[in-house]
């Protein structure tokens, strides 16, 4: 069982005295692991699906029409009156289009009368859409809130909640892949010139300074224009310009550290110079490196979200919050979606930076808690 050291377990402690931070923590935690299982939460397949005494999982395998008796071999459409029927009576009875034969088709006691037959059933998620789903409701688009679309569809007809759900996973998933990348070769970088110093400090100054002045949005674009969209080349794209932002940070508390008494020890007993940099230094930098880490984060969401609102971000098929607030301003007639894509980013943003401020405060060694 792994302990904690002292320095540790008292950091722990004052993270959990800053009853703001927790409870930030908590509810992000239950948000975004809710967010994780987004597909057997909002989807347009089934969850589970019985079929011939077989259990089977659409919302995970491929299953075709074929494999239910149908005729086609494309992926079974379950929301479709004829699978359905293909699904409950087992194939065993001939579905047709037309409403009569249909319900007598999925009529039980046509199905029960076969020996050792037993009728098949589908488990749907809470929310039957998937973010890509075209809603079949009647009326012009957007659609306001209704009973089976909790926030309403957006100008396609696609349930604005469910697009909600897997943009807020896509959004946070993004954020950290790109603050976790950039913060451990800015990391690194700040550590090696603030150590070093002297020539290989004003080198990579200078470089920093010329990287820092290209214009990282219209790369980007351009980027994007001639290679296409995607989210990886996204998140490769934004980690290429957001690693100096801790450089400066880091930097300056190894320029700070370098001259002290326990790094000239080190050094006077041959310990090596990655050791000396990474296992003493470092933590003593670590208050200033959390401290940057909201801004990073928020960072990043928003410039995923500008980029989508401006249409340069990732495929128009993606579940896109920065999507659902440029729709938002084309649809002033649907203030559901202004309301939904406001309160998501609030919501949002505010536990992640009362969850980075309990943690820094909790590294910083001059705040307590009564």
């Amino acid at each position: 069982m792994m302990t904690l050291s002292p320095l540790n377990r008292r950091r722990l402690s004052n993270f959990k005295k800053n009853r703001r931070a927790v409870w930030s923590l908590w509810i992000f935690a239950v948000l975004f692991g809710l967010s994780l299982f987004a597909e057997f939460i909002a989807n347009d397949k089934p969850i589970l699906v019985s079929y011939r005494g077989e259990l089977r999982m659409p919302v995970i395998s491929f299953y075709s029409e074929q494999d239910y008796g149908g005729d086609f071999l494309t992926e079974a459409g379950y929301s479709d009156p004829e699978v359905k029927c293909l699904i409950v009576t087992g194939g065993l009875v001939e579905c047709f289009d037309t409403p009569e034969s249909l319900i007598e088709a999925v009529d039980n006691d046509v199905a029960l009368d076969i020996e050792g037959f037993s009728p098949g059933w589908m488990i749907w998620p809470v929310i039957p859409y998937s973010y890509n789903t075209i809603v079949d409701v009647p009326g012009v688009a957007p659609a306001a809130p209704s009973e089976t679309n909790w926030l309403g569809t957006d100008d396609t007809k696609r349930d604005v909640l469910a697009r909600v759900i897997y943009g807020f996973r896509l959004s946070i998933v993004f954020a950290l892949l790109t603050t976790v990348g950039a913060s451990l070769i800015g990391i690194v970088a700040g550590a090696v010139q603030g150590y070093f110093g002297g020539w290989v400090d004003l080198v990579f100054q200078r470089f920093i300074e010329i990287w820092t002045g290209m214009p990282s949005l219209y790369v980007i674009i351009i980027v994007f224009a001639i290679v296409g969209r995607s989210f990886w080349l996204l998140v490769f794209l934004t980690i290429l310009f957001g690693w100096p932002a801790l450089v400066g940070v880091v930097r300056a508390e190894f320029l700070r550290a370098r001259n002290l008494e326990y790094v000239r020890a080190a050094k006077a007993l041959g310990v090596s110079d990655r050791t000396i940099m990474f296992r003493h230094m470092l933590p003593n930098a670590m208050v200033a490196t959390v401290t940057m880490l909201p801004f990073l984060i928020t960072g990043a969401i928003g410039g995923l979200a500008s980029l989508d609102f401006l249409g340069f971000g990732l495929p128009s098929s993606a579940p896109s919050l920065g999507e659902m607030t440029l729709q938002a301003k084309q649809n002033l007639q649907a203030p559901w979606l202004g309301f939904t894509a406001f309160f998501t980013f609030a919501i949002m943003l505010s536990l992640l930076v009362f969850i980075f401020e309990g943690v820094r405060d909790a590294f910083d060694p001059r705040k307590t808690f009564l």
